[in-house]
């Protein structure tokens, strides 16, 4: 899973992901137009709900992380949506834990607003819905592989030990992925055509 709990990784990793998420909320915050609260709100809320459908797969078990999605329509405003969804999750179901946060936003966050970045304008000016969609699949797909690499790379960092479980997990994204990649590309698609100013983030 995407949460990695508390009393797992090293301090240097806690430290390293704490600072990283700090610079990406701090930036969002001072990017964040007033108009783009409601719509980081619902994507966070988006967020919150899938991820606490947990589905098993071999010995883990994967959730939607909608990253990709939140990168394109947020931008940075993504690590925001992800850190509330991350919070409300940790308090209310001891989902992951407040000593990971910084890493759990992180490794979630940043994949989804580094696709934005890439992919999003193309996805904007794409003039053929199945390119848009190939684009979006793209984004979501990509981010979630990303956000796996991410978590086995902290696990590995904290501890060598850790790298059997670490590949394990590795491949239970590989599905997810999949999935993830067909939500965003349809969710792209519908809204390019009956909302596309949903898809030009308003936190720039």
């Amino acid at each position: 899973m995407a949460h990695i709990p508390d009393g797992i990784l090293a301090a240097p990793v806690l430290i390293g992901g704490a600072a990283i998420a700090a610079a990406g909320i701090g930036l969002a915050l001072r990017r964040l137009d007033d108009r783009a609260i409601l719509r980081t709100a619902l994507l966070s809320a988006a967020f919150f709900a899938g991820s606490l459908i947990s589905v098993p797969m071999g010995p883990s078990s994967v959730h939607l992380l909608l990253s990709g999605l939140m990168g394109i329509m947020l931008g940075s405003g993504a690590f925001v949506a992800v850190l509330v969804g991350l919070v409300l999750q940790a308090v209310l179901f001891g989902f992951g834990g407040l000593t990971t946060l910084g890493v759990n936003t992180v490794n979630i966050a940043l994949p989804g607003v580094v696709a934005g970045m890439v992919l999003g304008p193309a996805i904007r000016r794409a003039v053929r819905p199945g390119r848009r969609a190939a684009l979006a699949a793209l984004a979501g797909g990509g981010s979630v592989l990303a956000t796996g690499g991410m978590v086995a790379l902290c696990l590995w960092l904290s501890s060598s030990d850790y790298m059997p479980v670490a590949r394990v997990m590795l491949a239970t994204y590989l599905p997810l992925a999949l999935a993830e990649a067909a939500i965003t590309a349809t969710v792209i698609r519908f809204l390019a055509r009956v909302e596309p100013e949903a898809l030009a983030p308003e936190v720039r």
